[in-house]
């Protein structure tokens, strides 16, 4: 029987049933004591560990959601931090589960926490008007998250992408070059418009026209290919700053393919490094963020608090500027 199937059966909504089981958010003891009861004289014992949370069992692993799209992204970030969740998460006994979800679908994390399978979830992406936000924080389960949320009680990790964005541009800026292009794709994702807010602070605190800026910016994607680089240049753009390394990646690929020269013909920047850009001759100017520490602390952070040890719900991880040869004035 479903939870779908258990709040018809009661009469009671799908989220009542939810906190009656995790033992966490408000809910009548009356209810709670029906719901409870209806599982036991049921026999419905993939429910049952969920009915009292400060009793049941420990599972020793730790949900761990990436976005579908992860795997054919193109960017390190996720594996990068994947990476660091199962070392920390190794180092004290804990086993991780993975997952994915889409926008639009989360029937998979909700099977994780339902069945009881995992005693915590870390989300790798966070997502304005999330489902899985607003369905964890709904049901009180604990959760982590390599972002930012707007709940409280979800433990967040995160960088402080706006200052990054805005003090790469403004570093470009102090180097000679006043008219950009940005690409910014994903505008959903707070990170992307975290960057394109930082690089928009940047332009007008130098007394730059923002209007003047050729920007890019899709509620999906930015189609690299469909740019044409001939019409960026006859607007006089003298850099392109890419949102991530994933579009960076595609662009400085682009412009080699087409013969121009960089920094020479136009300067190249990255809002988020990855190790592609380093390869690239000229090497990329870009934010370098390590995503590997942010899956670690949000591992930590959320095993602490499963251990009714002392953690921090909220945690800001550094950043650096790695300025290459890229955005080189010669």
């Amino acid at each position: 029987m479903t939870m779908d199937e258990i709040a018809t059966q009661l009469g009671v909504s799908k989220s009542t049933v939810s906190r009656a089981l995790s033992g966490k958010g408000r809910i009548g003891e009356e209810t709670r004591k029906k719901i409870t009861e209806f599982i036991t004289a049921n026999g419905l014992t993939e429910y049952s560990n969920l009915s009292d949370s400060k009793t049941r069992k420990q599972t020793g692993n730790i949900g761990v959601v990436l976005p579908a799209d992860a795997y054919f992204s193109g960017s390190a970030y996720f594996y990068e931090c994947l990476l660091g969740i199962c070392e920390y998460a190794n180092s004290v006994d804990y086993n991780v589960v993975l997952t994915t979800c889409t926008t639009n679908n989360i029937s998979a994390l909700q099977e994780l926490v339902e069945l009881g399978k995992v005693d915590g979830i870390i989300l790798t992406r966070a997502v304005e008007d999330g489902q899985d936000i607003a369905y964890l924080s709904q049901i009180g389960f604990p959760c982590a998250i390599t972002g930012t949320a707007p709940a409280k009680e979800i433990i967040q990790v995160d960088t402080d992408n706006e200052t990054a964005s805005e003090t790469l541009t403004t570093m470009l800026i102090g180097k000679g070059y006043r008219k950009f292009a940005l690409l910014v794709d994903g505008m959903g994702f707070k990170v992307n418009r975290q960057r394109y807010d930082g690089f928009c602070n940047a332009i007008v605190n130098a007394g730059l026209s923002l209007e003047k800026q050729v920007i890019y910016r899709a509620s999906q994607k930015v189609d690299v290919h469909d740019i044409d680089i001939d019409e960026i240049l006859n607007e006089k753009v003298e850099c392109i700053v890419c949102g991530d390394d994933t579009l960076c990646t595609r662009m400085m690929s682009k412009l080699q393919a087409e013969g121009y020269r960089i920094p020479m013909d136009v300067a190249v920047a990255s809002l988020y490094n990855s190790p592609n850009l380093s390869c690239f001759v000229p090497s990329v100017t870009t934010v370098n963020i390590s995503a590997k520490q942010m899956g670690s602390m949000a591992c930590k952070q959320l095993i602490n608090y499963l251990d009714g040890k002392e953690y921090q719900s909220r945690s800001i991880m550094d950043f650096e500027i790695l300025v290459r040869k890229s955005t080189s004035k010669l």
